[in-house]
């Protein structure tokens, strides 16, 4: 069987969507396929490059949508308020909704737009339905998500996972004046992602870039323990001093992914909540776990004066309690946490590929002192499957589990 395939973004100089669609282009994914793929969208007045260049010395592929010039004179050409010169968040949903492209493309682009109008929308105080594109950059922003989806689903099933974000320092001048780096849609959608800055000034990630990362890492932390199979670079605009301006993304399997020693010692953070609307816990979950958490529940209790509420409560490293206590303040309606060192043992796990009736799929097989004590399918491969295949999710859970077992190459211990 497989290993587990591992797909790892670094974004030591920051993040755009032509850096990684040049990154992605660079380990494998081909022009000619994404070429065809993008065709299938009803968007004309565009056309793609790609080329190699050198930044800090570095070969690394640079990617381009060129927009033809008759776009940009009709665009310039009417003012802001023309529907000629902008796209609204439900074209941009219309024109992918509509296309022959993969589920799984649509899915993803989709989610990715959403959540770049969400952001823009709550930047300008509009709902993220009335939030207008401008006509050149709606095209390369279609282009560039779109076309990343495309780029990733050739090297699925992967796990996606990614090392802090540098978002650049200074100023950068957007529509409305200077702000500071990162510009205010990106804050936005970096929300509950490592960030940091260097000495390069200027803006580093862009809101398409932040847009990616929020839609495709399942986790963000150091490089885990992978063989590397191989590498592509994706350039950025313009040479920085002191700085390679690439994105470096890496293709690698690990036979035992997250494995972890039987003994570790994390943290455990509570803090019990009594006036909260409950909808923001599921939203609370998602930003923790993507920020680094082993794990976040919820416990029903009765709390003083009679009142009924909820104790939260996040494991995480011994590192992460300042980061994770300063994502609970500013998430939540608590005033104060309590956190303590403890103890964990786990089982060992490795990851498999399995190649199912409706697709291929990986399997977590966890196992003790060598032998098998847990086979689960990951959900979100399975999710992928069945939307794609129109089959019911629990036949696509049951179907990978009958092929691990089923596979006579898989020795007891869910070893291949």
């Amino acid at each position: 069987m497989a290993a587990d395939r591992i797909l790892y973004i670094e974004p030591s100089s920051g993040i755009s969507g032509d850096m990684m669609l040049g990154a992605l282009l660079d380990l494998g994914a081909g022009l000619d396929h994404l070429k065809e793929q993008l065709s299938l969208l009803s968007l004309q007045g565009y056309k793609l490059e790609e080329k190699k260049c050198l930044r800090a010395g570095i070969r690394a592929t640079k990617f381009d949508v060129v927009i033809d010039r008759q776009v940009e004179e009709s665009s310039h050409n009417h003012t802001h308020g023309s529907s000629h010169s902008h796209r609204s968040f439900r074209n941009i949903r219309e024109i992918i909704d509509s296309s022959q492209l993969s589920q799984w493309v649509k899915e993803k682009s989709l989610e990715a737009f959403h959540r770049l109008a969400e952001a823009e929308g709550k930047i300008h105080g509009q709902p993220a339905e009335a939030v207008q594109f401008h006509e050149v950059g709606a095209i390369d922003s279609i282009v560039d998500i779109v076309g990343c989806m495309i780029a990733v689903e050739q090297f699925l099933p992967v796990r996606i996972l990614s090392a802090p974000v540098n978002v650049g320092q200074g100023t950068l001048e957007c529509r409305h004046g200077i702000y500071p780096a990162p510009g205010p849609a990106a804050q936005e959608l970096l929300k509950g992602i490592p960030i940091f800055s260097n000495a390069v000034q200027g803006e580093l990630t862009t809101p398409t870039g932040a847009t990616l990362l929020a839609t495709l890492v399942r986790e963000f932390r150091p490089r885990p323990l992978m063989k590397v199979e191989r590498s592509g670079y994706g350039a950025g605009m313009r040479e920085t001093q002191g700085n390679a301006n690439v994105l470096r993304v890496t293709l690698g399997e690990s036979d035992l992914a997250d494995q972890v020693s039987p003994d570790e010692q994390v943290a455990v953070i509570d803090a019990t909540i009594d006036d909260m609307n409950p909808q923001i816990y599921g939203y609370f979950q998602e930003k923790a776990l993507a920020a680094g958490a082993l794990d976040v529940y919820l416990a029903a209790i009765q709390m003083k004066k009679n009142r009924p509420g909820v104790k939260l409560t996040v494991v995480c490293a011994v590192g992460q309690v300042d980061a994770l206590a300063r994502l609970i303040f500013r998430e939540t309606t608590t005033i104060g946490i309590r956190y303590n060192l403890a103890q964990r043992k786990t089982l060992q796990r490795q990851f498999h590929s399995v190649q199912t009736e409706y697709g291929t799929v990986t399997v977590k097989v966890a196992t003790l002192d060598g032998q098998r004590m847990n086979v689960v399918p990951e959900y979100e491969d399975c999710r992928r499957v069945a939307a794609e295949k129109g089959v019911a999710l629990k036949e696509v859970l049951a179907s990978a589990t009958r092929a691990f077992l089923g596979d006579s190459r898989v020795d007891p211990s869910g070893n291949s």
